[in-house]
């Protein structure tokens, strides 16, 4: 397939800004595979879809304050680095602005000083290796303190809450982008749904920023994915292929959740303890072997994701899904609306 196969015209005004209030009140759009029937709905209304027995997969990955703007020492000037993955200790991948005046050994002060860094190496690529020092106990803590979440790029409204860009139920440290599906669940409707028999599991996948990269090649299957580190625990694969043995629903939170376990799947032919670097990508014609359903968000025109739902739910499905999206006035992306694929 090629790659303009999935644009799709958006209206700029249908790009959410900022996420709706309460969370569980944005729409959605649910897709049933076996009868093609188009509903819909709010999402807190996913209750109605759901079945005791069934497991709701969620990647409990939790946002890093990752975007730190700073000054060149000595000279003053303002830049800016994005962390995207730990390298080792202190060192970290980054994305610089502007990374050409950005070369190695480049000494950069954010705040009050207390927090500095040096750029090591430039990778092929054009991110830095870098090495940060501080003089707190954590890195994280230095983040917490003068960092900023790193919105994707469309959105241009700054967050005056920083938890509106975590999920409930964050809790490792390392992502540089949100797993948006999971913005739409309170901890109350996670109440509901545990109190109906549905199994909620854990899994944990540190998303990268290459999950917004657009796909550049003409031939789908020529793009090469970014690597994003995963784990499934012990409990969690049991509970998996637990659900599965029983003949009941496994259904993945986001793309990121989707990814992780299918990239167990595809390595060991089932869910079992492990963890790794993954690199999957999954468009139309590449087999899902675990999930029996989805919920995501409307995904940008060309991207993988937008690719990886197409394989799920079917190309020509998927397309004319975000054509009612668009005419129904739904709002797209991170802090959009969702869609429930069973």
């Amino acid at each position: 397939m090629k790659t303009k196969d999935f644009w799709y015209q958006l209206p700029q005004e249908y790009i959410a800004q900022e996420p709706v209030e309460p969370r569980d009140s944005a729409r959605l759009m649910v897709l049933n595979r076996k009868n093609n029937s188009v509903e819909h709905k709010i999402f807190r209304d996913i209750t109605q879809y759901l079945e005791p027995g069934d497991l709701l997969v969620v990647n409990n990955s939790k946002v890093l304050p990752a975007r730190l703007v700073g000054t060149k020492v000595p000279t003053g000037a303002v830049c800016e680095l994005l962390l995207l993955r730990q390298v080792k200790g202190d060192t970290w991948e980054c994305l610089a602005k502007p990374g050409k005046r950005m070369q190695p050994g480049t000494q950069v002060s954010f705040g009050d000083g207390s927090l500095t860094a040096v750029v090591d190496e430039t990778l092929e690529d054009g991110n830095k290796y870098v090495t940060f020092k501080y003089d707190t106990a954590t890195l994280y803590e230095k983040l917490d303190e003068f960092g900023k979440m790193p919105l994707p790029p469309y959105i241009t409204k700054q967050l005056e809450d920083q938890s509106q860009y975590q999920t409930v139920y964050a809790k490792e440290l390392g992502s540089a982008a949100a797993p948006t599906a999971g913005l739409h669940f309170t901890t109350r409707l996670m109440d509901e749904i545990r109190a109906m028999g549905v199994n909620i599991a854990e899994v944990t996948l540190h998303v990268g920023l290459g999950t917004f990269r657009p796909v550049k090649e003409d031939d789908v299957t020529q793009h090469k994915m970014h690597s994003e580190w995963y784990t499934v625990s012990p409990e969690t694969a049991k509970l998996i292929m637990d659900t599965k043995a029983a003949g009941h629903r496994v259904i993945a939170v986001g793309t990121t959740s989707c990814r992780t376990l299918e990239a167990a799947w595809a390595k060991y032919g089932c869910i079992c303890p492990c963890s790794g670097d993954t690199e999957i990508f999954i468009y139309p014609g590449v087999e899902l072997g675990c999930i029996d359903g989805l919920i995501t968000n409307f995904h940008l025109p060309e991207s993988t994701l937008i690719m990886l739902v197409s394989a799920f739910y079917g190309y020509e499905k998927t397309m004319e899904a975000y054509r009612v999206a668009v005419e129904e006035k739904y709002r797209f992306f991170s802090f959009g609306d969702a869609m429930l694929i069973l």
